[in-house]
């Protein structure tokens, strides 16, 4: 398996919450201990970019992008806390108008924390990490982002581009705490792929032209 040179845990700003200071480096990398080989599952998408079978388990909200829409279902079963504070936000329209402004390629896509003049957002205080190894962030799966502090996530969001097993829950320890997946995207992946096919910044993540998030809302 390839091993990816990234620091799992820090990245104050990219992986930012409240609380955690720092500012932007578009130099800075994402997340992993080593970037994993993506693990198919078999699974054919619907058209349009859905899941065939798939019914949704929880609340689920359309993503309306300057690029495209995509639904998400969010799991209140498995992550009650997780889930009601994204939607809190949801609610607020605190994600109106923010950007993607992370693209690692079939990596994963991040947002939720900045504007397109790249000032953060201020938000709620942090919450309690839900990660557990029954919750793998796969492909399509919408996980909470962070910083070193395993329970620092408050608005920033990514979604898998891939099987991302280096950042499953796999202990106790903040180096094995993991992230929590706590939705999945059921209709429109081919969006959410457009936006992690988008041209970055030379030697960054950072998109050359960020794509925006109009809105979020509730669908059920």
């Amino acid at each position: 398996m390839r091993h990816k040179a990234v620091n799992l845990l820090v990245l104050a700003v990219v992986l930012v919450s409240a609380g955690c200071g720092g500012k932007f480096d578009r130099s800075r990398s994402f997340a992993v201990q080593h970037h994993p080989v993506p693990k198919p599952d078999g699974r054919a998408p619907a058209p349009g970019g859905g899941e065939t079978g798939y019914s949704p388990r929880g609340t689920v909200v359309a993503v309306e992008t300057s690029v495209g829409t995509f639904l998400v279902d969010l799991w209140e079963d498995a992550a009650p806390q997780t889930v009601g504070n994204f939607l809190q936000y949801v609610d607020e329209g605190f994600y109106d108008g923010l950007i993607f402004h992370r693209v690692e390629r079939k990596f994963i896509i991040q947002g939720g924390g900045y504007t397109p003049k790249m000032q953060r957002k201020p938000t709620r205080k942090p919450i309690r990490n839900e990660a557990s190894s029954d919750k793998p962030n796969r492909r399509g799966t919408m996980a909470m982002a962070r910083a070193a502090d395993p329970h620092s996530a408050a608005s920033q969001f990514f979604i898998n581009l891939q099987d991302n097993s280096g950042l499953n829950h796999r202990g106790k320890t903040p180096l094995k705490y993991g992230y929590c997946a706590f939705g999945k995207v059921i209709e429109g992946m081919d969006v959410v792929d457009r936006i992690g096919n988008a041209p970055t910044a030379k030697s960054t993540s950072f998109p050359a032209d960020p794509v925006q998030i109009i809105h979020i809302r509730r669908m059920r």
